[in-house]
Protein backbone atom coordinates (compact mmCIF):
# COMPACT_ATOMS: atom_id res chain seq x y z
CA UNK A 1 0.00 0.00 0.00
CA UNK A 2 1.56 3.54 -0.89
CA UNK A 3 2.05 5.77 2.14
CA UNK A 4 0.52 8.58 1.20
CA UNK A 5 -2.91 6.33 -0.03
CA UNK A 6 -2.85 4.94 3.79
CA UNK A 7 -2.19 8.74 5.22
CA UNK A 8 -5.53 10.03 3.32
CA UNK A 9 -7.05 6.92 4.41
CA UNK A 10 -6.02 7.24 8.09
CA UNK A 11 -7.14 11.36 8.35
CA UNK A 12 -10.36 10.52 6.49
CA UNK A 13 -10.97 8.32 9.57
CA UNK A 14 -9.03 10.96 11.75
CA UNK A 15 -12.19 10.42 14.82
CA UNK A 16 -11.94 6.30 14.55
CA UNK A 17 -8.32 6.69 14.82
CA UNK A 18 -8.18 8.71 17.75
CA UNK A 19 -10.38 6.38 19.80
CA UNK A 20 -8.64 2.88 18.84
CA UNK A 21 -5.80 4.64 20.20
CA UNK A 22 -7.60 5.88 23.26
CA UNK A 23 -9.17 2.71 23.59
CA UNK A 24 -5.08 1.36 23.53
CA UNK A 25 -4.19 3.67 25.88
CA UNK A 26 -6.87 2.95 28.67
CA UNK A 27 -6.05 -0.84 27.98
CA UNK A 28 -2.33 -0.08 29.13
CA UNK A 29 -3.96 1.58 31.48
CA UNK A 30 -5.84 -1.14 33.37
CA UNK A 31 -2.65 -3.70 32.59
CA UNK A 32 -0.77 -1.95 34.71
CA UNK A 33 -3.04 -2.10 37.16
CA UNK A 34 -2.98 -5.48 37.44
CA UNK A 35 -0.77 -7.48 39.73
CA UNK A 36 -0.41 -10.47 37.89
CA UNK A 37 0.67 -8.42 34.18
CA UNK A 38 3.45 -6.19 35.72
CA UNK A 39 5.75 -7.38 38.60
CA UNK A 40 5.91 -3.86 40.99
CA UNK A 41 7.59 -6.14 43.89
CA UNK A 42 10.61 -4.58 42.83
CA UNK A 43 9.87 -1.02 42.61
CA UNK A 44 12.39 1.24 43.76
CA UNK A 45 10.10 4.06 44.98
CA UNK A 46 6.87 4.46 46.48
CA UNK A 47 5.06 6.29 43.58
CA UNK A 48 6.16 3.57 40.99
CA UNK A 49 3.27 1.63 42.95
CA UNK A 50 0.87 3.78 41.21
CA UNK A 51 -0.66 2.47 38.08
CA UNK A 52 0.08 4.32 35.17
CA UNK A 53 2.43 6.06 37.18
CA UNK A 54 4.95 6.73 34.49
CA UNK A 55 2.71 7.46 31.51
CA UNK A 56 1.54 10.45 33.49
CA UNK A 57 5.18 10.98 34.63
CA UNK A 58 6.18 11.06 30.64
CA UNK A 59 3.14 13.08 29.58
CA UNK A 60 3.70 15.72 32.31
CA UNK A 61 7.81 15.52 31.48
CA UNK A 62 6.72 16.33 27.40
CA UNK A 63 4.09 18.97 28.05
CA UNK A 64 6.51 21.08 30.27
CA UNK A 65 9.30 20.62 27.62
CA UNK A 66 6.78 21.60 25.17
CA UNK A 67 5.97 24.84 27.56
CA UNK A 68 9.80 25.37 28.32
CA UNK A 69 10.25 25.22 24.05
CA UNK A 70 7.65 27.64 23.70
CA UNK A 71 8.64 30.36 26.40
CA UNK A 72 12.28 30.30 24.88
CA UNK A 73 11.06 30.23 21.57
CA UNK A 74 8.90 34.03 22.56
CA UNK A 75 11.79 35.26 24.61
CA UNK A 76 14.18 35.54 21.69
CA UNK A 77 15.50 32.75 20.38
CA UNK A 78 12.86 32.54 17.05
CA UNK A 79 13.98 35.13 14.67
CA UNK A 80 11.73 36.95 12.39
CA UNK A 81 10.62 34.78 9.05
CA UNK A 82 12.31 37.33 6.65
CA UNK A 83 15.67 37.25 8.84
CA UNK A 84 17.38 35.96 5.35
CA UNK A 85 15.56 38.43 2.75
CA UNK A 86 17.18 41.69 3.60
Amino acid sequence: MNLARLIDYLRDRLKTVVRAGLAVLVVLVVLDAVPAVVDKEHAHTAMEHVPAFWAVFGLLGCLLLVVFAKTFGRLGISTREDYYDD
